[in-house]
């Protein structure tokens, strides 16, 4: 009978943690309208992908708030559609991009990694691909984080979104993420993806 009590009591307890760390999760109502006003946007024609945490990123653009908005500038007055593949310097350290233009590949050839440096903006401009997202949290490591490359990569079962243009992710030091999945109708994407430093 005790072992059934303590059973149960384990059992609540975890699930009033994932409860409480579900609540934390979701953004306060002045943030949720922060987030869908897309006034940090400043006119550019994308929107975040609904997967994208709220919460942190209000948090970063109140931390970092100028890298941000050269980083958002500098999509809304670049030609996307001409710019060449290749790497571009933003703003030094703090902000850069890579410009590809691949095939995409089958899921099991591409990988689950995160970064703790920088924070991912991933936007599809050509094409399409599919991108899976899971907490770093209940991800298991099977490469730990390299310092030097600024990424660790993982086991996971996340959920899989379908990126086109229009549409940004992003992915913080919690996000494990898995991009460049072949998705029915494209095998071939151009993808830029921003690199914006994290702040503590």
């Amino acid at each position: 009978m005790k072992k059934l009590l303590l059973s149960a009591l384990c059992i609540g307890a975890l699930l009033s943690t994932n409860l409480n760390a579900s609540a934390q999760a979701k953004p306060d109502a002045k943030t949720q309208k922060w987030f869908d006003g897309h006034e940090y946007l400043d006119g550019l024609k994308l929107v975040p992908a609904p997967s994208t945490n709220a919460a942190e990123f209000a948090r970063q653009y109140k931390l970092n708030k100028a890298v941000w908005d050269k980083a958002f500038a500098y999509l809304k007055n670049t030609d996307l559609d001409k710019l060449p593949v290749g790497k571009y310097p933003i703003d030094g350290e703090n902000v850069f991009a890579s410009v590809t233009d691949n095939p995409t590949k089958p899921y099991e050839k591409t990988a689950w990694e995160s970064h703790k440096k920088y924070i991912d903006l991933q936007y599809v401009i050509q094409g399409a691909e599919g991108i899976a997202a899971n907490p770093v949290a209940t991800a298991k490591v099977t490469e730990p984080y390299n310092e030097a490359k600024d990424v660790a990569h993982y086991e996971a079962d996340g959920k899989q979104y379908t990126a086109v243009p229009g549409t940004f992710y992003l992915f913080f030091p919690a996000d494990a993420h898995r991009p460049n999945i072949k998705v029915d109708g494209a095998d071939h994407d151009k993808k830029i993806v921003l690199k914006i430093r994290y702040v503590e």
